[in-house]
C-alpha cells in the first residue's frame, strides 16, 4: 500500500498534541494541515500555503457533501439562535420541571431526545443540547455530562439505523464487495445481521441510562459533576465554551416557542421524504439534507411568527437574531473545513495505509474482528472520520473475512464499531466538536470527560470481539452489556464518586448559584 512511512502520521499527531496543549482545536488543525501540505510540496512554504488554500480548503468547501453539511449547519445555527433568544427553552424547562425534577430524569430526557432525533447525527447535538441546557443547569448537572449524552446518542444511534445516510453509505460499501466476491446475501440483510455485533455504539447508548440511574461517576466526569453540584459553576475557570447559552428571561415567552417549531420540523421532514418511501426505503443523502434544511427553515419561520405574535421580539429583532445565529456557526464551520482538509492530507500521505500496514499481519480467523476493531479505532482517532475509516477498511475486511473464514457479520460490526470508537475519542472528530457546541461546553473539557468512558466501552468491546471471533454468536452482546455495568460500578467505587439523585428542591438548598455565571 502506498504511504510516506512514519512521516505520514506526523500531521495528525501534531494536531492532536497542539489541541490538547493549547485547548484550542482551530490552530491545531491548521498546523496539522499546513505541516502535511508542506511535506507533500517538498518543503516549499509559499507553494505549501497556496496549495493548502486552493487544493484543500477550497476543495473541501466545494465538495457537494461538505457544502450540504455547511449549508445545513447555517440553517441549524439560525434556528438554534432563535430558540435561545426566544426564552422558550426556559419556559419549556419551567414546565418540564414538574416532570423532569431530578438528576436521573433530566439525563434520561436528553438521552431520549437524542434517540428521537435519530435521523441526523449533526442535528442531534444542536437540537437536544440547547433545549436541555436550562434543565441541566437548574438541576446542576454539568455541561460536560450533557455533551457526553448527546455525543452518545448522535453517531452511535445513526450508525445503527439502516434507512438514513449512515446506513445507506455503509450498505453501499458492503454491496460493492459482495458483488465482487459473489456473495448472494443482500447488503440490507448483512447490515441488519451486523447490528448485534456493533458492540461499541450499542454500549455507548446504553451506558447513559446506566450511569444516570446508578449515579456512579469516575475520572474527569466525576470531577466535573462534583464541581457543578457543589458550586453551581457550569465551567472550569480555564474553559472556553464553543457556544454560550442565553440567560435572558421574557415574561411573554411560552413553551410553545419550543415544541411547535420542532413539530413543524418533523412534519416537514417526513412530509418531503415520506412520498419517497422514507423511512422504509433508501433516500439519497443529498435529498435528505435538503429536506432537513427545509425543515429547519420552516421551523425558523414558525418560531419567528410566534415571537412576533406573543410580543417576545419584533420582526426586525427576530431576523437579526436569526442571522446572528447563522454567523455563530462560522467557528464550527471553520473547524469542520480544517478537519476535512486534514483528512484529505492524510489520505494523500497514506496515513491510513501506513497504520494498516504496521498493524496488519497474519491472523487466525478468530482474531480478525478484534484486530479490525483496534485498527478502525486507531484510524478514526487519527483522522477524526468514522466514514473515512469505513470506506478504507470495508473493502479490506470483507475479503479478509472470506479468505480467513472469520465471522463475516462480526467483522462488519467491528469496522463500524472501530470507526465509532476512534471517533468518540478524537478531539478532531466533527461529531465530537458539534457535541461540545450543542452543549455549550469547552471542547477539550468534553474530550477529557468522555475519553475514560469511551475507553471503558472500547475495552469491553475488544473482549467481546475476541469472543465473537471464536463463537460467531451475537449473544456476546449480552455478555458485553453485563460486563460494562459491572466494570462501571467497580471503577466508580474505587476511583470515582456516587452522586445522589438530587431533586430541584435539593438543589435549591445547596450553595446559592454564583451571581455571575461564567458565560
Amino acid at each position: 500500500m502506498e504511504h510516506m512511512g512514519i512521516v505520514s502520521i506526523l500531521p495528525v499527531v501534531l494536531a492532536i498534541i497542539i489541541a490538547i496543549k493549547l485547548k484550542n482545536v482551530i490552530p491545531a488543525l491548521f498546523a496539522g494541515v499546513l505541516t502535511g501540505v508542506l511535506i507533500l510540496s517538498g518543503g516549499h512554504p509559499v507553494t505549501a500555503v497556496t496549495t493548502m488554500i486552493k487544493s484543500y480548503l477550497f476543495a473541501q468547501v466545494a465538495d457537494s457533501y461538505n457544502a450540504g453539511v455547511l449549508v445545513l449547519l447555517v440553517f441549524i445555527g439560525g434556528f438554534v439562535g432563535l430558540m435561545e433568544k426566544s426564552g422558550g427553552a426556559a419556559a419549556f424547562a419551567l414546565k418540564m420541571t414538574e416532570i423532569v425534577n431530578n438528576r436521573f430524569k433530566v439525563q434520561l430526557s436528553a438521552w431520549l431526545g437524542g434517540i428521537i432525533v435519530f435521523f441526523s447525527d449533526l442535528g442531534t447535538p444542536l437540537i437536544v443540547g440547547p433545549i436541555s441546557e436550562p434543565l441541566f443547569d437548574k438541576l446542576r448537572v454539568s455541561r460536560e455530562k450533557l455533551a457526553w449524552i448527546i455525543d452518545s446518542t448522535a453517531s452511535p444511534i445513526a450508525v445503527l439505523v439502516p434507512f438514513i445516510g449512515w446506513g445507506v453509505y455503509v450498505m453501499g460499501l458492503i454491496q460493492k464487495e459482495f458483488t465482487a466476491l459473489g456473495i448472494a446475501e443482500s447488503d440490507w440483510t448483512a447490515f441488519i445481521k451486523a447490528i448485534p455485533f456493533q458492540f461499541y455504539p450499542i454500549l455507548a447508548v446504553i451506558m447513559v441510562p446506566v450511569v444516570a440511574f446508578t449515579g456512579y461517576e469516575f475520572s474527569a466526569m466525576a470531577r466535573a459533576e462534583k464541581r457543578t453540584i457543589d458550586t453551581g459553576e457550569r465551567y472550569w475557570p480555564h474553559s472556553k465554551p464553543l457556544r454560550h447559552a442565553n440567560d435572558e428571561r421574557n415574561a411573554n415567552s411560552k413553551a410553545i416557542l419550543i415544541w411547535l417549531p420542532l413539530i413543524v420540523l418533523f412534519v416537514t421532514l417526513f412530509g418531503i421524504l415520506g412520498p419517497l418511501g422514507f423511512p422504509l426505503k433508501k433516500v439519497p443523502g443529498s435529498t435528505f439534507r435538503t429536506a432537513l434544511s427545509t425543515g429547519y427553515l420552516f421551523a425558523a419561520i414558525t418560531i419567528i411568527s410566534l415571537m412576533v405574535f406573543h410580543k417576545v421580539k419584533t420582526l426586525s429583532e427576530s431576523f437579526d437574531i436569526y442571522f446572528s445565529g447563522m454567523n455563530k456557526m462560522m467557528n464550527v464551520a471553520v473547524i469542520l473545513v480544517l478537519a476535512w482538509s486534514l483528512g484529505a492530507v492524510g489520505k494523500h500521505m497514506g496515513t491510513a495505509n501506513y497504520i494498516i500496514e504496521v498493524t496488519h499481519g497474519t491472523l487466525p480467523a478468530w482474531g480478525v474482528p478484534a484486530v479490525v476493531f483496534l485498527i478502525g479505532g486507531i484510524m478514526s482517532f487519527a483522522t477524526g472520520s468514522s466514514w473515512g475509516t469505513f470506506a478504507i477498511l470495508m473493502p479490506l475486511v470483507i475479503p479478509m473475512s472470506e479468505t480467513l473464514g472469520a465471522p463475516l457479520h462480526a467483522c462488519i460490526g467491528a469496522v463500524l464499531s472501530g470507526g465509532l470508537f476512534g471517533d468518540h475519542c478524537s478531539p478532531i472528530s466533527d461529531t465530537t466538536i458539534l457535541s461540545s457546541t450543542g452543549a455549550g461546553c469547552d471542547h477539550i473539557d468534553h474530550v477529557e470527560t468522555q475519553l475514560p468512558y469511551a475507553l471503558l466501552n472500547g475495552t469491553v468491546s475488544l473482549v467481546a470481539y475476541l469472543l465473537a471471533g471464536i463463537t460467531g454468536s451475537a449473544l456476546c452482546l449480552l455478555l458485553a452489556m453485563a460486563t460494562l455495568v459491572v466494570s462501571l460500578v467497580i471503577l466508580s467505587k474505587r476511583n470515582g464518586v456516587h452522586i445522589p439523585n438530587t431533586t430541584v428542591e435539593d438543589v435549591e438548598r445547596l450553595t446559592p448559584e454564583p451571581a455571575t455565571a461564567r458565560e
